[in-house]
């Protein structure tokens, strides 16, 4: 898998293919549905799989108090992508250019001239052009005047729920980050920057990573079982997200117990896993009523992740 920024050289290796236009943020099982179609049409145009995406989302540019967290920065996305089997991806820069062009522009300009795609594939939610005036038959129109051939996927139910992005952000937001990972094609992540916390959870015997710079959206304050990623290095992890009653600490932060590591990690980026909600937070009457519930929620952890792969 590649990032590539630019439409204006874009290698050959990227023209001729199967393209799909979107934000698949989050990468969850409705946009796994549209890849898997996506590799049987580039096969049958023998060219590239290719996934056109927008960075940012078109909306934080043009309603910006109206975008919503995103679920997966873009390299994160890319990785999901890539682990579906997709060449390329474009991450194209959203500008106002870009958002000007109408939807006959658009697909003129993008789709048949920058990528000259042989084929298209899409969910029945596709919107293209200036204010979202193009949709799936719009496309259809344009597409007909085309050599070009266009899928459109239905979408995917689980549980009774439409996969969407905007259902996984409903869940995280209540801190079903279980059912979330259900509709997504790998538990939720987020990544942020370790800096210098109060130490205290190092006084209890359970040390934790304290995670600045978050950019994606976060669950529902709570204790979680998870996964911390420092580079390909892993380990089951604790995760407080929330505040510290028990010591008087009203300040929300994301403080992760990586069980099992002993590194130093101040300055590093690190990735973390979700994969189960173990209870909410409430204060303890002592540190040491805190310390034996950490140790349960450790166990817990452990019991968890052993059943992830």
């Amino acid at each position: 898998m590649q990032i590539l920024r630019d439409l204006t050289a874009l290698p050959d290796a990227v023209r001729g293919g199967a393209v799909t236009i979107g934000n698949f943020d989050g990468v969850h099982r409705g946009h796994v549905k549209i890849m898997n179609r996506l590799l049987r049409r580039a096969a049958e145009v023998k060219g590239p799989a290719v996934v056109f995406t927008f960075d940012p989302h078109p909306v934080r540019i043009l309603r910006p108090d109206e975008c919503p967290p995103p679920l997966t920065w873009t390299e994160r996305k890319a990785e999901l992508l890539a682990s579906q089997g997709v060449d390329w991806i474009v991450a194209y820069p959203t500008d106002e250019s870009l958002l000007s062009l109408s939807a006959s522009e658009f697909f003129e300009k993008v789709v048949c001239d920058s990528l000259n795609a042989k084929a298209l594939v899409e969910g029945p939610n596709f919107y293209f052009g200036h204010n979202r005036e193009g949709d799936i038959s719009r496309l259809q129109k344009l597409v007909a005047q085309t050599e070009l051939s266009l899928d459109v996927v239905k979408p995917v139910i689980a549980n009774g729920k439409l996969v969407s992005s905007s259902q996984i952000r409903q869940l995280l937001t209540a801190g079903e980050v279980g059912l979330a990972g259900e509709m997504l094609s790998a538990p939720y992540r987020i990544r942020g920057m370790v800096m210098h916390g109060a130490g205290r959870g190092a006084q209890l015997g359970f040390p934790t990573a304290n995670l600045a710079a978050i950019d994606t959206l976060l669950p529902a304050q709570g204790v979680y079982a998870g996964q911390g990623w420092v580079g390909n290095d892993t380990w089951p992890a604790a995760i407080n997200l929330g505040s510290n009653p028990t010591f008087g600490d009203a300040s929300v932060k994301v403080e992760v117990h990586l069980i099992g590591c002993e590194e130093s990690l101040y300055g590093q980026p690190l990735e973390v896993d979700f994969f189960a909600r173990l209870r909410e937070i409430h204060p303890f009457d002592t540190a040491a009523a805190l310390k034996a519930q950490l140790a349960k929620d450790v166990q817990k952890v452990r019991q968890i992740a052993a059943t992830f792969p």
